[in-house]
């Protein structure tokens, strides 16, 4: 057998969909969806060909802005099966992650699959969540990760997972993920997320509802009975220079004025400047909620509030209450997102004033 693993292309895709119908009987790929991966997304699809037939394909997608790769798909054809073919196309996706500056590799398996876990399991993968009604015939799936980088002794990472529900409520997602860190016994519910979202709103940007400013974060984390930092680069409104309505310019500067009155008279301590010194935060038993630039994830220039769940001496690990579906993503995809501190560093400016702003929850003395 003259076996070869490449690159897929656009001519692949009759052979794709019937190795597709072939190996799998639910939550099959569509034609459509491998035209996608080709051409468009943040993927790498490749291909095992012997004398131009194909026995199996790997699929892998990037989570744009951090180190994570995610094996989101691999068939073999029965033919071709048991002489390791597996093994190559684990390996070659693998190596492919490397290059993509990925450290981590992700994927799921179903549990009603022992040949696959296995395959997985002997490579150095570790089983990390078990996700009930996953599959489109309710087959529970399994969720497996290897660091493919250096390894290191994996921390105990224990922040809840919460995905905001609007396209404007990131910030109080994040809140309720913090709280419910601090107190393991807080269930996080939608109708807490719009609440909190009502008291820390403030007009962002030119169009669409408000979104979270860092002292109303703030003081809306204060008044749950929780001790606050909020560390902020710069005094003033937030966000004027993206506005261009000189009457919402007004509303900003009204709602800020009286969130400073409120933050005079509360418990909420207040840094200005310099960057937060993250692994002593999280020493202390810190929860932070850092704002971020989302154009690093997702190419789209608005500021975007996620939770940092660990840092170690190569990655800052962070939760994104943004699921974005148009990339084939699922929760557990942004959850303790690594992040190179370079690149988080970056995250972390926004704007042309090079914005910084935190706010870290504390459990109360």
């Amino acid at each position: 057998m003259a076996l070869s693993i490449r690159i897929a292309t656009l001519d692949d895709l009759p052979g794709l969909v019937a190795l597709e119908q072939h190996c799998f009987t639910t939550d099959r790929l569509s034609p459509r969806s491998f035209q996608w991966m080709i051409s468009r997304a943040h993927a790498q699809l490749l291909v095992a060909e012997d004398a131009g037939k194909l026995l199996g394909y790997a699929l892998v997608l990037f989570h744009r802005g951090t180190s994570l790769a995610r094996l989101y798909s691999l068939a073999i054809a029965a033919p071709a099966r048991g002489i390791g073919l597996g093994k190559q196309l684990l390996a070659r996706i693998e190596a492919c992650a490397l290059e993509h500056d990925c450290a981590y590799l992700r994927l799921e398996v179903r549990t009603d699959n022992p040949g696959a876990i296995g395959l997985y399991e002997r490579n150095g993968y570790r089983r990390f969540a078990l996700i009930n009604d996953y599959y489109e015939d309710h087959t529970d799936a399994l969720r497996l990760e290897k660091r493919i980088l250096q390894h290191q002794d994996a921390h105990a990472l224990s922040v809840p997972y919460y995905q905001q529900t609007t396209d404007f409520t990131c910030g109080a997602a994040c809140l309720l993920m913090a709280m419910g860190a601090l107190q393991t016994n807080r269930v996080a519910e939608r109708r807490e997320e719009l609440q909190i979202w009502r008291e820390a709103t403030t007009v962002f940007m030119t169009a669409g509802h408000g979104g979270c400013s860092p002292q109303g974060l703030a003081l809306a984390a204060s008044k749950r009975g929780f001790r606050v930092r909020m560390q902020v680069n710069m005094s003033g409104p937030l966000f004027l220079d993206g506005v261009r309505d000189q009457h919402k310019k007004d509303v900003i500067r009204l709602v800020h004025e009286a969130f400073c009155e409120e933050l005079a008279s509360s418990e909420v301590e207040q840094l200005v400047g310099g960057a937060l010194d993250l692994p002593r935060v999280l020493r202390e038993g810190g929860q932070p909620l850092v704002l971020i630039s989302s154009y690093r994830l997702t190419r789209s220039k608005s500021p975007h509030w996620v939770i940092v769940t660990d840092c170690d001496d190569d990655f800052v690990y962070l939760h994104d209450p943004d699921v974005d579906h148009s990339q084939h993503r699922q929760p557990l995809d942004c959850q303790h997102l690594p992040v190179s501190h370079g690149e988080f560093d970056r995250m972390c400016r926004f704007g042309s004033h090079k914005l910084r702003a935190a706010v870290v929850l504390y459990a109360q003395a």
